[in-house]
Protein backbone atom coordinates (compact mmCIF):
# COMPACT_ATOMS: atom_id res chain seq x y z
CA UNK A 1 0.00 0.00 0.00
CA UNK A 2 1.05 3.62 -1.03
CA UNK A 3 2.56 5.69 1.91
CA UNK A 4 0.38 9.05 3.16
CA UNK A 5 3.50 10.87 1.55
CA UNK A 6 3.07 9.24 -1.88
CA UNK A 7 -0.60 9.47 -1.97
CA UNK A 8 -0.49 13.38 -1.01
CA UNK A 9 2.11 13.90 -3.78
CA UNK A 10 0.08 11.78 -5.92
CA UNK A 11 -2.94 13.94 -5.62
CA UNK A 12 -0.47 17.32 -5.45
CA UNK A 13 0.46 16.22 -9.15
CA UNK A 14 -3.18 16.08 -10.17
CA UNK A 15 -4.17 19.36 -8.19
CA UNK A 16 -1.77 21.18 -10.66
CA UNK A 17 -2.47 19.28 -13.93
CA UNK A 18 -6.27 20.19 -12.96
CA UNK A 19 -5.18 23.95 -12.04
CA UNK A 20 -2.83 23.82 -15.85
CA UNK A 21 0.13 24.87 -13.53
CA UNK A 22 3.21 22.93 -14.73
CA UNK A 23 3.93 20.14 -12.06
CA UNK A 24 7.52 20.49 -10.40
CA UNK A 25 9.01 19.28 -7.10
CA UNK A 26 8.91 22.82 -5.47
CA UNK A 27 4.87 22.79 -6.24
CA UNK A 28 4.54 19.66 -5.11
CA UNK A 29 6.00 20.26 -1.69
CA UNK A 30 3.80 23.77 -0.98
CA UNK A 31 0.74 21.63 -1.67
CA UNK A 32 1.89 19.15 0.87
CA UNK A 33 3.31 21.65 3.26
CA UNK A 34 0.14 23.48 3.29
CA UNK A 35 -1.90 20.40 3.56
CA UNK A 36 0.09 19.22 6.48
CA UNK A 37 1.31 16.06 5.35
CA UNK A 38 4.29 14.65 6.35
CA UNK A 39 7.33 13.30 3.37
CA UNK A 40 10.59 12.59 2.91
CA UNK A 41 11.86 15.29 0.79
CA UNK A 42 12.97 13.18 -2.56
CA UNK A 43 8.96 12.08 -3.14
CA UNK A 44 8.25 15.49 -5.30
CA UNK A 45 10.67 15.87 -7.28
CA UNK A 46 10.94 11.85 -8.03
CA UNK A 47 7.05 12.30 -8.65
CA UNK A 48 7.76 15.26 -10.58
CA UNK A 49 11.03 14.29 -12.77
CA UNK A 50 8.62 10.89 -13.53
CA UNK A 51 5.65 12.88 -14.52
CA UNK A 52 7.60 15.49 -16.90
CA UNK A 53 6.75 14.95 -20.52
CA UNK A 54 3.80 12.77 -19.46
CA UNK A 55 0.50 13.85 -20.95
CA UNK A 56 -0.87 12.95 -17.27
CA UNK A 57 -4.36 13.75 -19.54
CA UNK A 58 -3.91 11.00 -21.27
CA UNK A 59 -3.15 8.30 -17.96
CA UNK A 60 -6.06 10.20 -16.00
CA UNK A 61 -8.25 8.87 -19.42
CA UNK A 62 -7.36 5.54 -19.80
CA UNK A 63 -7.02 4.51 -16.43
CA UNK A 64 -9.62 1.76 -16.61
CA UNK A 65 -9.58 0.85 -20.12
CA UNK A 66 -7.53 -2.07 -19.51
CA UNK A 67 -4.58 -3.52 -21.00
CA UNK A 68 -3.53 -6.45 -23.29
CA UNK A 69 -5.81 -9.02 -21.69
CA UNK A 70 -5.34 -11.11 -24.04
CA UNK A 71 -7.49 -11.06 -27.53
CA UNK A 72 -11.29 -12.04 -28.25
CA UNK A 73 -11.97 -15.90 -28.85
CA UNK A 74 -13.22 -15.82 -32.55
CA UNK A 75 -16.61 -16.49 -34.05
CA UNK A 76 -17.56 -19.95 -34.77
CA UNK A 77 -17.63 -19.78 -38.55
CA UNK A 78 -22.08 -19.53 -39.56
CA UNK A 79 -24.22 -22.46 -41.29
CA UNK A 80 -22.87 -26.10 -41.65
CA UNK A 81 -18.97 -25.20 -41.12
CA UNK A 82 -19.02 -25.84 -37.29
CA UNK A 83 -19.44 -29.40 -37.19
CA UNK A 84 -16.50 -30.06 -39.08
CA UNK A 85 -14.06 -27.80 -37.28
CA UNK A 86 -15.63 -29.85 -34.06
CA UNK A 87 -15.03 -33.30 -35.66
CA UNK A 88 -11.29 -32.56 -36.47
CA UNK A 89 -11.07 -31.14 -32.74
CA UNK A 90 -12.05 -34.12 -31.29
CA UNK A 91 -9.49 -36.11 -34.03
CA UNK A 92 -6.25 -34.67 -32.60
CA UNK A 93 -6.34 -36.79 -29.56
CA UNK A 94 -2.96 -36.67 -26.72
CA UNK A 95 -0.30 -39.24 -27.11
CA UNK A 96 0.25 -41.68 -24.39
CA UNK A 97 2.79 -41.07 -22.25
CA UNK A 98 6.12 -42.77 -22.34
CA UNK A 99 6.76 -45.08 -19.12
CA UNK A 100 10.28 -43.93 -18.89
CA UNK A 101 8.60 -41.46 -16.73
CA UNK A 102 7.22 -44.01 -14.70
CA UNK A 103 10.41 -46.23 -14.52
CA UNK A 104 12.82 -43.18 -13.39
CA UNK A 105 10.33 -43.22 -10.36
CA UNK A 106 10.77 -46.98 -9.28
CA UNK A 107 10.97 -47.20 -5.32
CA UNK A 108 9.93 -43.88 -4.92
CA UNK A 109 7.48 -43.20 -2.80
CA UNK A 110 6.16 -39.67 -1.54
CA UNK A 111 5.01 -40.48 1.78
CA UNK A 112 8.08 -42.99 2.97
Amino acid sequence: MASSSELGCAYAALILHDDEVPITGEKISAILTAAKIEFEPFWPTLFAKSLAGADLGALISNVGSGGGGGGVAAPAPAGGDAAPAAAAAEEKKPEPESESEDEDMDGFDLFD
